[in-house]
């Protein structure tokens, strides 16, 4: 249990990393169409999931199919990475119905 705080925090820095560096803010997020967040997300994690299970084929050249956005903006690096990506980008999507009127 021991890796779970820094797999937490790690998620939460790259959280504050795609705010701060990126630019990716409220407004931004608000933004998006429900899900895209959501689904980038899912792609990172499905690429990961393919390298971790021995797939070898090159998923860093094309984005799964659920990838909501231009095929420039996928940019895989390692497998905890991408898992690390995908997860910020969940909260983001969480954060995004969090802030949408109810």
């Amino acid at each position: 249990m021991s890796a779970l705080p820094t797999a937490i925090d790690d998620v939460a820095k790259e959280r504050r990393r795609q705010i701060e560096c990126e630019g990716w803010t409220e407004e931004h997020d608000n933004s998006h169409l429900p899900g895209e967040l959501a689904a980038a997300g899912a792609a990172y994690a499905a690429s990961a999931s393919r390298l971790l299970n021995g797939d070898r084929t090159a998923p860093q050249c094309d984005p799964p199919r659920l990838w909501p956005w231009n095929r420039r903006w996928w940019n895989t690096k390692d497998p905890r990475r991408d898992l690390v990506r995908a997860a910020a980008l969940l909260v983001a999507e969480i954060e995004r119905i969090d802030r949408a009127p109810k």
